[in-house]
Order: structure tokens, then sequence, then C-alpha cells
């Protein structure tokens, strides 16, 4: 009896009226859906300098190249190509995009969005040696990584990180909304 009594309260406590799971559920589909759509503008604008560039818009090709070349070496000897012209990133970081952009995607499936508890960090970890693999193997000589084995390595990791970045943000947001409710006005 004495179970079923700590249950109860327990049950009580824990607790979550049905409008505050379709809002808590509404807010985790608006930013889950938010962020797969800033990342698929993110693969487009990887894509859109190479375009841009064949197509002689050199004032949207140019800085489009500025910007990424802050976060990749471009190394066109590294690069997919598209219309004769590098992507605006190496394949390991278009692979790292898209995985994230697919991770994101499949994410749903897989998971409820609400759910905030996040992944054992092993798997970060796991997901990161095959990269880590790729690049000591190409470094040391051993083995000449290829653009594809740079993009599937890269995409294992963007796909992992999705795992992580997901229940991120919602319980960002989550937290944020919380705590605006409470502040008196």
């Amino acid at each position: 009896m004495a179970n079923f009594l700590l249950l109860m309260k327990q049950s009580i406590e824990n607790y979550v009226p049905q409008a505050a799971t379709r809002t808590i559920r509404r807010r985790a589909f608006f930013v889950w859906s938010a962020a797969a759509f800033l990342i698929a503008a993110w693969v487009f604008m990887i894509l859109l300098a190479p375009l841009a560039e064949a197509n002689e818009f050199s004032n949207v090709s140019h800085p489009l190249y500025k910007l990424f070349s802050f976060i990749c070496h471009q190394i066109p000897a590294r690069s997919f190509y598209l219309e004769n012209h590098a992507f605006a990133v190496c394949a390991r970081c278009f692979g790292v995009y898209c995985g994230l952009l697919g991770g994101f995607i499949a994410y749903p499936i897989f998971r409820s969005i609400e759910t905030v508890k996040p992944f054992p960090r092993f798997w970060l970890f796991l997901a990161a040696i095959p990269a880590a693999v790729d690049w000591s193997l190409g470094v040391f000589g051993i083995w000449e990584n290829t653009h594809w084995s740079r993009f599937l390595t890269g995409f294992i990791l963007g796909a992992a990180c999705a795992l992580f970045i997901v229940p991120a943000i919602v319980e960002i947001a989550q937290l944020s909304a919380n705590r605006t409710k409470r502040k008196p006005r």
C-alpha cells in the first residue's frame, strides 16, 4: 500500500495537462522545423556559390566563398565541383552539413521531437572515430582518402550531431518559454 501511495504522489507531481502537452509538442515542432530550414538554407548556399560563379554572378558567389572561408580551408583538391567550380566548402565539411540536415529530417522518425533527454555522449565520440581515422590515415600516408570517404565520414559525424542538437534546442525553447511565462508583467 505504501508503494501505491508513493506512486500516486509521483504521478501527481509529474502530471502535465493535455493542453500543456500540445503546446510543448507544437513549440518543439516549430523549433525543429525552423532549425531544419536554416540548415537546408546553409547547404543551399554551399551549392549556390559554384552555380553563381558558373553563371557569372560574382556579386553572389564571392561573398559566399568569403563567408565559408572562415569555417573551411576550401582547398580545391579536396572539394566537390559543380559546373567546374569548387563547392564553397571541402568534401568533409559538406558531408557534415548534409549529415546534420539528414539527421534533423530523420530525427522525428526515430524519436519524439519534444523529448529533451540527450543521448549518451558515447555516440558522438563513436561517430567522430571514422572521420579521425580517415584523416589520420591520410596524414600519415597510409591511405589516400577520397572525396567520398571525406564526405561519408563527415556525414556520419553531422548526423550524430543532430541527435544532440535537436534535444538541446527544444529544451532551450521550452525553458525560455517557461521563463517568459513566469515573469510578472
